[in-house]
């Protein structure tokens, strides 16, 4: 019996992690960079993946050459590197998405922003009532030695354009997408719960 009580509690645990946001790293395994010209932009990554209040951003950088700025509209559509909400320049920096609506974010590097280094992140409605979006302050940065990511993570990398019709098209997959790990990771959960309901039995 300590056995099944042992994996029931792995069950739950896994099913609370479940629960928790998913960090998105802004640029992938290349990081918070001007993208390649043949890459998809940014905003087009960005479009295809649904943010919740409370997931993440993760931009990581060389922090002696580049920068993350939160933004007002106006400054992103201008890439006005002088008039901004929260500037972090530490190289590994976190924005927590604490409310819903849109969030903007461009290089600290004007000329950097001028080649797409920018981001539009629109984060869906909170349908929890945990926050009000009237009243929120904006996202909360942190750095490396904040705690640790939440456990559910999704890379945000920038893939190459589709070809136009006369070239090769490129083969490389698309970016991943948060919501398949949501479901393979529910359905992980759910076959441990089964599994540790028949080892009671």
């Amino acid at each position: 019996m300590g056995n099944s009580e042992g994996l029931l509690l792995i069950c739950l645990a896994l099913l609370s992690a479940m629960a928790g946001a998913t960090q998105f790293r802004v640029g992938g395994s290349k990081g918070w960079s001007v993208p390649d010209p043949d890459a998809v932009s940014y905003n087009q990554w960005a479009e295809k993946n649904r943010f919740q209040v409370g997931d993440s951003l993760s931009f990581v950088y060389p922090p002696v050459e580049d920068s993350v700025l939160l933004v007002d509209k106006d400054a992103y559509d201008a890439c006005n590197t002088n008039s901004f909400i929260d500037k972090r320049d530490d190289g590994n920096t976190v924005f927590t998405l604490n409310r819903s609506g849109p969030f903007y974010f461009i290089s600290g590097v004007e000329a950097n922003c001028m080649r797409n280094e920018s981001v539009v992140i629109v984060v869906m409605a909170d349908r929890t009532n945990r926050s009000s979006s009237s009243s929120s302050p904006p996202p909360s940065p942190s750095t490396a030695s904040s705690p640790p990511p939440p456990p559910e993570s999704a890379e945000a990398t920038p893939a190459p354009a589709p070809a136009p019709a006369e070239e090769e098209p490129n083969s490389s997959p698309p970016p991943p997408n948060a919501a398949s790990s949501r479901v393979v990771g529910f359905m992980g959960s759910v076959w441990c719960f089964i599994g540790s309901i028949i080892l009671v039995l």
